[in-house]
């Protein structure tokens, strides 16, 4: 048999001795070793930091944006933003299997997948590249990938749209964490009302309970409203949460002083850790799943702010993460249409 590492190392082509996400280059051309799996791709979800990026960038033209992505695929064997170093996830169907791979002894060529390690340490080549979805941050190509060894995938659901449970499955560390942590009586803080923030507001409203207060910080109003009107918070705070100085105080008064004692940040843009940090209380606790979250900017501001609370870095995998994410969807019809009604004409 020939085997790669179980991490993917043998993929990296610069620099040397790297992981493959800290890599700059892969090797996507070699086929399929006998512990890796090969995937034949239809779709990628990009994480919402990247795409809102790529997409300004690209001044919305979906010509632009196909470039602008083929390109780094084809410089990098993989897709990851060079600024941000994020990627996302992919849905493919299985066209091999290593026979090395004895865990996985159910997974069979012509099974649908979602990949739940990001793109951006997962060998990838894009033959071309389709339609761009905005809406949804999903951008439909044709290509090929390897899953290493170590490498997590879900199963597609058979009662769930694709793209719906595509959708959902790229968030899910987010809500699985707010699922372990949130307690009853808990006043909970969510900034970013985006697709990972409504799940992660879904498992913060159904823990905390009659006793407990969940607050959102979002300057979209459109997302204001809809978590207003599915119930997903008590208070809704419509800023923008770059700017600390406003929003804590807004948390202050919503919360009678008492502020967080838990908080999420699930935004998209940099240079919202200082809001989530000031709007917290002391000894408080902090998960930030925001791509866009600069550690020198927490770490450093909370340092200069005197706030001693506990911050961490989200991880997008927690046992048990992707089936929590899809029940989520299962579980709260509203939110579920909310979702699907984003996705491309079809796909419902």
């Amino acid at each position: 048999m020939t085997l790669g590492d179980r991490y993917g190392a043998h993929r990296v082509l610069e620099p040397l001795g790297a992981l493959p996400q800290a890599a700059r280059r892969l090797d996507a051309t070699t086929p399929p070793l006998d512990n890796e799996i090969g995937l034949a791709v239809s779709t990628l979800h990009i994480t919402a930091t990247s795409f809102e990026r790529l997409w300004r960038e690209a001044a919305h033209r979906q010509d632009r944006m196909a470039e602008t992505i083929l390109r780094i695929v084809a410089e990098r064997g993989k897709f990851q933003d060079p600024v941000t170093g994020s990627g996302g996830v992919l849905l493919g169907t299985v066209d091999f299997v290593g026979p090395a791979l004895r865990d996985k002894p159910d997974l069979a060529p012509g099974e649908r997948l979602v990949s739940m390690v990001s793109l951006a340490l997962t060998p990838l080549r894009l033959e071309q590249v389709g339609q761009v979805h905005p809406a949804t941050g999903q951008v439909e190509v044709k290509g090929q990938a390897i899953l290493f060894e170590s490498g997590l995938w879900a199963r597609l659901p058979s009662d769930l749209p694709e793209l719906l449970a595509l959708l959902a499955l790229d968030v899910a560390g987010a809500p699985a964490y707010a699922a372990k942590n949130v307690r009853a009586g808990q006043r909970v803080l969510v900034v970013g009302g985006g697709k990972a923030g409504l799940l992660v507001l879904h498992e913060a409203k159904k823990r905390v309970g009659v006793t407990g207060q969940v607050i959102l910080v979002e300057m979209d109003a459109a997302r204001c409203q809809a978590a207003l009107s599915l119930a997903l918070a008590d208070v809704v705070i419509a800023a923008d949460a770059t700017h600390a100085l406003d929003v804590a105080p807004k948390v202050a008064q919503a919360t009678n002083g008492a502020l967080a004692d838990l908080s999420f940040n699930c935004a998209s843009l940099p240079g919202t850790e200082m809001a989530t940090i000031l709007s917290t209380r002391d000894e408080g606790e902090i998960f930030f799943f925001g791509m866009a979250t600069d550690f020198s900017r927490a770490a450093l501001g909370a340092e200069g702010a005197g706030k001693p609370v506990r911050m961490v870095i989200g991880n997008g995998y927690t046992p048990g993460h992707a089936e929590l994410a899809l029940q989520v969807l299962r579980e709260n019809p509203p939110l579920r249409s909310l979702l699907n009604s984003l996705l491309p004409a079809g796909e419902h």
